[in-house]
Order: structure tokens, then sequence, then C-alpha cells
């Protein structure tokens, strides 16, 4: 038998250095997020803020966030659960939905910072490419500046994670991009089809798609927009839903909590256990230690 030598030997174990946490759970692209959160020196510890877009699969998150050594910090953040009380009680996950989404986390932002008044956005979206400018006046402030971070989703055009973008841009919200990967972009003419985003932007891909299956099969049509039919809206009603809640959403983007049922907290404590105090617990050895003598020596089983 040849000679084998052994290559992995203990000290080879002891300088395997093994990956981060989130990279072995495959949650962080930290060659990204590198790029996104280092901050250059002479900016004076400002933050470098990310427009962080998250798909589940029943809501869709936007959140704008900045990197501190203790960790992230969240500025602001909507979901689309929060849509119904816009008039979006369906389709919560689509491109309009995370449009709707972008714009409400703008919205928000820009309320919050005192900037909504100075910025706000565009009112009537046409599907044009339109970044948010400096503006004109003397002593202005600058527009609110944020970076796209998509995670580890497939940057693919049309991707809704644009979607969100777009409403966050149109909103008042200065992000760099390009309309490269809006739903409309023709790679080979490279050009945008404003009309097929604006399409997007109002819901109209979906109409289309329910006048299209309810013209091919009636049966799956009831079935798959069942929740639409049960509250009266057809494929003629999406655009005016969503238009109707752009404008709500500018006219009020503060958060409100919903009606809870229950106090959770006050429920929470019912059944947390009672922490003692160090003389609390010398009683309590005691009272044990009376009750073994008092035993005959027989175990205490209560604990």
């Amino acid at each position: 038998m040849p000679f084998v030598k052994k290559i992995k030997s203990d000290s080879y174990f002891s300088r395997f250095q093994v990956k981060y946490r989130r990279r072995r759970e495959g949650k962080t692209d930290y060659y990204a997020r590198k790029r996104l959160v280092t901050q250059a020196k002479n900016k004076y510890n400002a933050p470098k803020y990310r427009l962080v877009v998250r798909f589940s699969n029943k809501n869709v998150i936007v959140q704008i966030v900045y990197a501190r050594l203790q960790g992230d910090f969240v500025l602001t953040a909507a979901q689309s659960k929060e849509l119904p009380r816009y008039g979006i009680n369906h389709g919560l996950t689509n491109w309009a939905a995370a449009y709707a989404t972008g714009l409400l986390c703008a919205r928000r932002a820009l309320h919050k910072l005192g900037l909504a008044d100075k910025y706000e956005g565009i009112t009537e979206p046409d599907g044009t490419l339109t970044l948010t400018e400096v503006l004109d006046e003397e002593d202005a402030p600058r527009p609110f500046k944020c970076y796209l971070d998509v995670g580890l989703k497939r940057t693919s055009t049309g991707s809704r994670v644009f979607g969100a973008m777009k409403g966050a841009s149109d909103g008042g919200i200065f992000i760099p991009h390009s309309d490269k990967r809006f739903p409309g972009y023709d790679p080979e003419s490279k050009s945008l089809d404003a009309e097929v985003l604006k399409k997007y932007i109002y819901g109209g891909h979906v109409a289309e798609y329910m006048e299209s299956l309810e013209e091919e099969d009636d049966e799956r049509f009831k079935k798959q927009f069942s929740t639409y039919l049960a509250d009266g809206v057809g494929s003629e009603d999406i655009e005016e839903i969503y238009t109707n809640a752009h404008a709500a959403i500018r006219e009020d983007p503060t958060f409100k909590p919903t009606d809870k049922t229950k106090d959770w907290k006050s429920e929470s404590v019912k059944h947390k256990a009672k922490k003692l105090t160090h003389a609390e617990r010398q009683v309590r050895i005691a009272a044990k230690i009376e009750k073994f003598k008092a035993g005959g020596g027989d175990a205490d089983e209560e604990d």
C-alpha cells in the first residue's frame, strides 16, 4: 500500500475559518452588504440608508434601514398588510401592491423627516423614468437618498422588487436607478415602454388576466378571484382602486396600529413566573430543609 500523506491535520482544522452565521444560513449576501453599508469616512458618521424590500407569501415589507456597529436600525417601515386601510383589499403581494407599499414607506419617511411638503414626488405616475432632483430654491434641503437592497432575490426584469423601488422613488425619495429592470423595457431597442409600466403601477396586468381567464375558463376564474367577486370587484374597477389608494396614502401616510381584541401584555404577564428576591429564595430553601428533616430524610420531590 503506497504512503498517503495526511493533509487535513490538527493544524489544518485549527486554521479553518467558518463563515458568518447568516451566510451559513443562506440569509445574507455579505459581498453586497459590505458595499451597501460602507460609508466614506469624510461623511462624519452620517448614516448610509438602504431601501430594504422583502417578500413573504402574504406580505410585502419595505423598510428604510441604516447600519451601526451595534446592528441595523430601522428609520421607518411599511407593509402591504396596511393597504386595506387605503382601499386595497386584494392581491397584497403583486406588482401594484409592491408599488403602493414603496410609496407608503417613502411618504412616511419624508413625513417623519419634515420633507413631505418639499418633495412630493410624482403625484400622477405615467410610467416614465423620473428621479428626484434637488430643488431650485436657495438653502433648500437636499432630497433624502437611499440605495435599493434586494437581499438574495434575483434582479430579473419586471421583478416586484423594482415595483417597490419605483413606488418609493415616485414618493419623493432619491434612489439611484435606471429603467433597465422595469416591466416594458426592451433590451434590443434599449428603450422603456412607459404604457406597460403604467399598466403595472395601476394593476392593469391583473385586470387583463382576469378578463382573459373569465373568457377561457369561467370555473377557474370564479375560484381564483373568489374574494374579488365576493366584494364586487371586477376588472374594470382595479385601476380606480389603486388611483384612490395612492391619493389616500399621500393624504395620511402615518402608521396606525390595529385594534387588539385582547390586552396581550397582561396576558403574557399572567403566565410569567414571578422572580423571587434573594431573601425569598433563602426562606424557601430553609422551608425545604425543614420539610426534609421532618420527613425522616425522604427526598423532596416537589421541585
